[in-house]
């Protein structure tokens, strides 16, 4: 194997990685000068050798051009085994044989890209290179984006799976109890039930708590279905207005009692959010639901919830903030890059602040999170747009 490269210093970005099979040693060393100032070329004298350069080195590869007729296995098979086991690596085949059979086999077999005929044109092949290696690039930042989708599914997955636990196992609760105040009935009529009430109106309470959770838990699962749907569209999915996105958490949540009440929304500095609006619905619920128990935990002689739409250096801000107890300083310099929780024993994982964070960093933002020494939490989530996405303001 023989290794050129640029003269001229390039990016990691700019550089571009050949592999030139040819069992003709004038022909390699002839490639390698003439191409060796724009390309970094790597060369192998037959099929075996190919393989082997590309087992240790086939990740940096970019382009894999070969001749067609060499000794033991020709440039075909080369070019099939590469398509199966180097999805990215663009595949050039040059031949002096080029009739019909050598192009149907290159195309079927090795799902080659571009046939160039012998004796090869500098500016034709030159081109060639270029175009094929900004091929293999997109194709390994499709393959980056597939992966990272693939993990943030699965994450996002785990986390929803958490959280629609809660709300299912309170709804069997609801039912469980409802099940054991049944009671046979007085008249003895098989088409009437009877409970058993040990207070006025509770199975009215439990049975509309029990369809709030039942609800809510639907609009979490639906969320995920439309994000892992959305993920494989080439496309964002179509943006929404934060306003829309607070109004939606503000009246499908499961609060209990009088929680609505201790929500308040300032939505005047409203803006469009950056796709993804079923992530987001996802992280609002979290934090509107880690205030509620940090409130109940120690509650204030007002408890209170605020969600405001802001700007911060002309950036759109979403923030949440409650005047819970606070976090412990020790707590909040962790809480949202590895999990933390004080929840343990109520089945807390620790993992949705991290998840949020993830969220907002998968849409080109950040997410903050204060705890003043007075007391209470202020969570800021910060948006990051395009320069054609504008900012605007809707009345409320």
């Amino acid at each position: 194997m023989t290794l050129a490269g640029p003269s001229t210093t390039l990016s990691p970005q700019e550089i571009r990685v050949v592999l030139l099979v040819d069992d003709e040693p004038q022909a390699l060393k002839w490639f390698v000068r003439l191409y060796g100032d724009e390309f970094v070329v790597l060369t192998a004298g037959g099929v075996d050798e190919a393989l082997a350069v590309l087992r240790e080195r086939g990740n940096e590869v970019a382009v894999l051009l070969t001749d067609y007729r060499m000794p033991q296995q020709d440039g075909v098979r080369l070019l099939a085994t590469v398509s199966r086991e180097y999805e990215h690596i663009s595949r050039l085949l040059m031949s002096a044989y080029a009739d019909k059979d050598v192009a149907l086999a290159a195309v079927n077999q090795g799902r080659v890209e571009q046939i160039l005929e012998k004796p090869l044109d500098e500016a034709v092949t030159r081109q060639a290179l270029r175009d094929a290696s900004a091929a293999s690039r997109r194709r390994l930042r499709d393959q980056v984006l597939l992966r990272r989708r693939d993990e943030n599914l699965r994450e996002t997955l785990g986390f929803l799976a958490h959280e629609v636990r809660t709300p299912l196992a309170t709804v069997g609760g609801y039912l469980h109890a409802l099940r054991d105040r049944q009671q046979a009935p007085a008249c003895g009529s098989a088409e009437l039930a009877c409970l058993a009430l040990r207070r006025p109106g509770e199975v009215r309470t439990m049975l509309d708590a029990a369809l709030r959770r039942t609800d809510y838990a639907q609009s979490l699962v639906t969320s995920f279905v439309r994000t892992a749907r959305d993920a494989y569209h080439a496309d964002e999915a179509a943006s929404e207005l934060a306003s829309d996105l607070v109004k939606s958490v503000r009246d499908g949540y499961p609060f209990e009692a009088d929680e609505a009440g201790w929500l308040s929304c300032d939505l005047a500095q409203d803006f469009t959010l950056p796709g993804q609006r079923d992530l987001l619905y996802l992280v609002l619920c979290t934090l509107v639901k880690n205030a509620l128990l940090a409130l109940h935990a120690a509650p204030p002689p007002l408890p209170a919830i605020r969600i405001v739409l802001d700007t911060e250096a002309g950036e759109p801000v979403m923030r949440v903030a409650d005047n819970g107890p606070g976090i412990a300083p020790e707590v909040l310099a962790r809480l949202t890059r590895e999990p933390v929780t004080t929840r343990a024993e109520q089945g807390g994982h620790g993992m949705g602040l991290v998840f949020c964070r993830r969220v907002m960093q998968s849409l080109g933002g950040d997410i903050e999170v204060l705890s003043p020494p007075g007391g209470g939490v202020h969570i800021c989530l910060y948006f990051k747009f395009r320069e054609e996405e504008k900012h605007h303001e809707v009345s409320r």
